[in-house]
């Protein structure tokens, strides 16, 4: 699980990454991050819209990416903030596609980062 400190929680933090950060794409997510610069650990937000399906689908992908992002914590740089974005197509995805597209899309985003 993710802790509070590490997640995003105001509506502009979101975005401003959003707008602002760098975007990688893929099948399941798309993923936005912002390096700013910040001394404190990287925050995670999620976005996962009533298209991708009912409310107990899209909390099962929620509690899915929020486990990926908790063990990809120790390799995203300090001051980083990330935002993923789930598509439809996540509500069939296995917790090792989920994790496989976010791994690349920090990994290729944020060159700081170790690759898992």
């Amino acid at each position: 699980m993710l802790a509070r400190p590490y997640r995003l929680t105001r509506g502009s933090d979101y975005r401003l990454v959003v707008r602002r950060g760098s975007r990688c794409g893929g099948a399941r997510v798309i993923t936005s991050v912002l390096a700013t610069g910040e001394n404190r650990a990287a925050r995670f937000g999620f976005i996962i819209s009533k298209q991708v399906g009912t409310a107990v689908v899209r909390n099962t992908v929620r509690r899915r990416l929020k486990a990926v992002c908790a063990e990809a914590l120790p390799r995203v740089p300090e001051g980083t903030d990330v935002v993923i974005r789930a598509l439809p197509a996540s509500s069939s995805a296995t917790f090792a596609d989920l994790r496989a597209d976010v791994d690349r899309c920090l990994s290729r985003l944020a060159p700081a980062t170790v690759s898992a």
